[in-house]
């Protein structure tokens, strides 16, 4: 396991941060890596809570979506199925979360996404310092601050259980 610097890896993250003057820290986690929140809050030294999970989620028209949510908390899909106006909202498919964001499972991040889907944070994720988020594949996180969702257009909802 190691930390890589600013810069040495590129993924459609970083090409993306770097392109718009966004500051950010790579860490990188290499050997056998779990695809979830407490295994890279482990690796980083750091609460689960600071670790954010990037979702894509497909309503019945199969528009996507993207929510930002605490490592430790789980989204109410009730909740988001007000919010945004749909009846039905669920996890996508492999297929339609790879077509929209161009990132395998385990490896997805808001940043450098090939389609414009709509992206929304957990508010109290705004209130942090900073925080952990996957940098575009599996054992990648980008440590960033919360202006940067900001930045980028994320909309601060509240949508945890």
């Amino acid at each position: 396991m190691k930390h890589a610097k600013k810069n040495t890896i590129k993924t459609p993250a970083t090409l993306f941060l770097d392109r718009q003057k966004i500051p950010y820290e790579v860490f990188e986690c290499q050997g056998e890596i779990e695809g979830t929140a407490e295994f890279m809050a482990s690796f980083l030294g750091v609460p689960t809570h600071q670790v954010i999970k990037s979702i894509v989620l497909s309503d019945e028209k199969q528009k996507g979506y993207m929510v930002l949510q605490h490592g430790d908390q789980t989204i109410d899909t009730k909740t988001l199925r007000k919010l945004f106006g749909v009846k039905h909202i669920v996890p996508a498919s492999y297929e339609l979360a790879h077509k929209w964001t161009g990132y395998e499972f385990g490896g997805t991040s808001p940043f450098g996404i090939k389609a414009k889907l709509p992206i929304y944070a957990e508010r109290s994720i705004f209130e942090m310092d900073s925080l952990f988020i996957n940098g575009g594949r599996r054992g990648l996180s980008l440590k960033i601050t919360p202006e940067a969702l900001l930045q980028i257009g994320v909309k601060p909802i509240e949508a945890t259980k």
